[in-house]
């Protein structure tokens, strides 16, 4: 076993280090010396899996299935576009963990003035709390549509999710990873007998990955595209990576490193491949079902529900979208949870009980879900959830810049520090990103 490791990057005005992120975990999981490079490889395994929960929660759900009913396959080109960008960024993210044992919070508080810290703190929590209000109305859905509980009632019994993280986290971290990783087998495995039982025309399908001008040039294509986007390339997701990657007990040399950054980027390509499946299956369900038999404006989650086994013929493909709805749901909260905590002490330094700082990201999730299904009712709650995605789309230039900096730098990595033709590449994901969410903002508020 590797013995454990110290952040190294250096403080600008602080007297004194920081502790590792997520100590209770920090190195915790044994990293074998020698031996063959497949069982050293499945030390790094497990991570990747946690970080794909975000790029399948339900928030995509929402802007895959108003994709796919409105405009077909159309929109598998952003799936894919977006999924390639989380690539990148992920495998920056790991980069940025493994090589100065910092997270992303912590290299932001190291590097920015306070007052920058502040505003790239409130925003991270603003996209935090739009991703939780995602999780409380998918899970509150699919408690409703399995059990029949109403949906206020749904919301507020996902309060008790907290209690299940410490759980799992205080068996150690490897149950924990073991744990998402078995619900993300039963979504991929829902969905796919549900392509199986859609039977799309795979020639549309394929079409539909290639890019159209039109996903600009449409307003409406816009805003659900830039839906996806931000429900597929997670700003949270980015600092909880270059956290949870120190779990792993790698070591201090360079060869070491290297190593980690390898084992670990496959990890979470592979992952992200499985969430690319689930995004795509999705959007493709809801073109083949609902595009493709005239019913254009299927939005809600519900009406999907309702309508899916009665247009596949398929008797239990209700039930199994919302089993994987369900599973979805109680993923996310686990990456949510560990985001906030991540990003609250790495900008802080405030550190609370895990199952208060759970229910306060929680509450304030729970709160604009009853509000707005009291005044506007269940429909309410399916423009809320998309507009959730919207919003963390618009949080997304907060953490992609400051991270494609830090990685960029040779002061602050070294010799970890990407290549130029990598640099170049994340700074143009980073310039699409800002590109889009300008345009969506002049669109909404200006024309």
């Amino acid at each position: 076993m590797r013995g454990p490791r110290r952040p190294e990057l250096k403080q600008s005005g602080e007297d004194d280090a920081p502790r590792p992120s997520l100590p209770e975990v920090f190195a915790s999981v044994r990293v074998p010396v020698g031996g063959w490079w497949f069982r050293r490889f499945l030390a790094f395994a497990g991570p990747g899996y946690m970080i794909s929960v975000g790029y399948m929660d339900p928030g995509n759900w929402a802007t895959d299935i108003a994709g796919g009913s409105r405009f077909g396959y159309t929109l598998l080109a952003v799936i894919l576009l977006s999924n390639l960008m989380a690539i990148l960024l992920q495998s920056l993210a790991v980069r940025l963990g493994v090589a100065t044992g910092r997270d992303l919070a912590q290299a932001c508080r190291d590097h920015y003035s306070k007052p920058v810290n502040l505003a790239l703190w409130l925003a991270c929590e603003a996209a935090i709390i739009a991703c939780d209000l995602a999780e409380v109305i998918g899970t509150a859905i699919a408690l409703k549509l399995l059990f029949g509980i109403p949906l206020i009632a749904g919301a507020l019994v996902t309060a008790l999710d907290a209690f299940l993280l410490l759980f799992l986290i205080n068996k150690g971290f490897r149950l924990l990873e073991a744990f998402v990783i078995v619900l993300l087998v039963v979504i991929a495995g829902c969905f796919a007998l549900q392509i199986a039982a859609a039977a799309p025309p795979w020639g549309e399908v394929m079409r539909g990955f290639v890019p159209s001008t039109e996903i600009v040039t449409n307003r409406e294509m816009l805003y659900v595209a830039i839906g996806i986007l931000g429900a597929t390339v997670m700003p949270h997701n980015l600092y909880l990576h270059s956290s949870v990657v120190q779990t792993r007990a790698f070591g201090d040399s360079i060869p070491a490193r290297r190593e980690a950054i390898r084992f670990a980027t496959i990890d979470s390509t592979i992952a992200l491949t499985l969430a690319l499946f689930v995004n795509a299956a999705i959007l493709i369900v809801a073109a083949a079902v609902f595009h493709a038999k005239g019913h254009l404006e299927v939005v809600e989650i519900e009406e999907a529900f309702r309508l899916l086994s009665p247009l596949l013929g398929f008797g239990i493909a209700s039930t199994l979208f919302a089993v994987a709805l369900l599973a979805s749901g109680l993923n996310s909260t686990v990456t949510a949870t560990l985001a906030g905590q991540i990003v609250m002490e790495g900008f802080l330094r405030l550190r609370i009980p895990n199952w208060a700082r759970r229910l306060i990201t929680r509450g304030l999730a729970i709160v604009p879900v009853i509000v707005v299904t009291a005044l506007y009712g269940e429909k309410g709650t399916t423009h809320l959830l998309v507009l959730s995605q919207v919003i963390l789309s618009m949080q997304l230039p907060f953490a992609v810049i400051p991270l494609v900096r830090f990685v960029s730098d040779r002061r602050k990595l070294g010799v970890f520090v990407v290549s130029r033709w990598t640099a170049a590449l994340a700074w143009l994901v980073a310039a699409v990103i800002v590109v889009l969410n300008v345009k969506l903002l002049v669109d909404t508020f200006f024309v």
